[in-house]
């Protein structure tokens, strides 16, 4: 092939490729709809499908060289769609975490709960501005938090073998500030005691968290008072008196951060403009949906991103075996194909023939890696390690259709870069040459 025409394949594949990775599925759709009615209505296009259906007549004698392209993509979308889920399950996590009425409370220029400290007067003064729902005695619906880590020994591992459990001390506030929080197991801790509750996530991931249990935090043995789940980042947590934590760890009346349940769903923006207006706060406020929204993206951008480069590296690898298989399926065909090409087939349509015979074996790999990574991976339970305000997170992949979309997209792309070229030299190789290959 010469150099002219490999640049010109170059810069077409890269605009391409560029313009189907922005593309959504209804884009896709589209170009579907697109195809099909020039496969069908135009003569181009009715003599590439006949072209295509000899080829893809042929793929039960091709068996093993066909089945190299689908198995390789199907491992590539399985790998990409694990990763997304892992990716997509974290964020989801932390975002259920939070809503737009409830609002967190930081000290100022503090990036995260653990960062943050509140003096006894800002606490006060937080839980008196404008704009906090109150209960029915008419007290503020507010939760001043202690937020510190703690070790625990893992299940399943030695004596010696711990891990980073997030402690949040709470007062009798937290039930009315987080409703969706509830005892599944046992009862809620007694204030003033050294008591817990324990989170489903937290109590999977770590030993000795059942309802009546004593365990050792630091130097202090607590009591494990109950079971709490509440479908989010919090049942990664374990939750003690937030006196008590204060006074274990050495805190005395200051708190991380303070929660509280704001009186109108619409009402975040007057709240926080009531705390910026007092010339004694130095404080951060925003929506607990923002701040857990913004907890996720730094991990599940590096998931993502370590998700794609092993994609890519396997891609390589499924790429260069259905160039190999195409390169060998054209050489194979060369006099059938020059034959067309003899008797009036122009270029166009052989070269669409063999794209749709690789895009369908790309499709059916596709397909199988995607179904293969929602049935192993779909609602799987991970957990990360401690990092951050969300300590050692529980949470469940999550193989959605974008998660899906996104590994189709990518098998679709490797078959097409697998077709091209071969689909290429079979239009361009000159009639009397093709007709005396073997």
């Amino acid at each position: 092939m010469k150099t002219w025409m490999t640049l010109l394949l170059l810069l077409f594949l890269a605009v391409v490729l560029g313009v189907w990775i922005a593309l959504p599925w209804q884009g896709a759709l589209v170009l579907t709809v697109l195809l099909a009615l020039w496969l069908g209505l135009t003569r181009p296009g009715r003599r590439a499908l006949s072209v295509a259906g000899v080829g893809i007549s042929t793929l039960g004698q091709r068996l093993g060289s066909s089945a190299v392209i689908v198995v390789g993509i199907a491992g590539v979308v399985g790998v990409l769609v694990a990763m997304l889920a892992m990716a997509e399950g974290y964020a989801e996590t932390l975002r259920k975490t939070g809503s737009l009425d409830t609002a967190i409370v930081l000290r100022g220029a503090s990036a995260a709960e653990v960062m943050s400290g509140l003096d006894r007067d800002s606490i006060v003064q937080i839980a008196q501005t404008a704009g906090i729902a109150r209960d029915a005695k008419g007290e503020p619906l507010a939760s001043p938090e202690t937020v510190v880590a703690a070790n625990l020994p893992l299940k399943g591992g030695s004596a010696d073998d711990e891990g980073s459990v997030q402690l949040r001390g709470v007062g009798a506030e937290v039930w009315a500030v987080r409703p969706q929080v509830r005892i599944v197991d046992g009862r809620r801790f007694t204030p003033g005691l050294r008591e817990l509750i324990v989170g489903r996530g937290a109590a999977r991931q770590f030993a000795g968290l059942v309802p009546g249990q004593p365990i050792r935090l630091g130097s202090q043995t607590w009591t494990v008072a109950g079971v709490f789940a509440s479908g989010d980042a919090l049942e990664s947590e374990i939750w003690g008196d937030a006196n008590v934590v204060a006074e274990t760890y050495e805190r005395g009346s200051s708190r991380n951060s303070v929660t509280v349940r704001l009186a109108d769903a619409n009402g975040f923006k007057p709240f926080k403009a009531a705390l910026e207006a007092n010339p004694q706060l130095k404080i951060d406020a925003s929506t607990t949906l923002d701040y857990f929204s913004k907890q996720s993206e730094g991990t599940a951008t590096v998931i993502r991103i370590i998700g794609i480069v092993v994609g890519t590296i396997m891609a390589i690898g499924a790429m260069f075996g259905a160039l190999n298989t195409m390169f060998a399926a054209v050489a194979a065909r060369a006099r059938e194909i020059a034959t067309l090409r003899a008797i009036g087939f122009a270029g166009l349509p052989v070269v669409v023939a063999i794209l749709l015979e690789t895009m369908l074996l790309a499709l059916a790999g596709g397909v199988l890696g995607g179904a293969l990574a929602w049935l192993l991976f779909n609602g799987y339970g991970a957990s990360t390690m401690a990092a951050g305000s969300v300590g050692k997170l529980s949470f469940e992949l999550h193989v959605t259709a974008g998660v899906l979309w996104q590994g189709l997209k990518w098998a679709l792309a490797i078959g097409f870069i697998g077709g091209l070229f071969p689909a290429v030299r079979a239009a361009t190789m000159p009639v009397t040459a093709a007709l005396r290959e073997l």
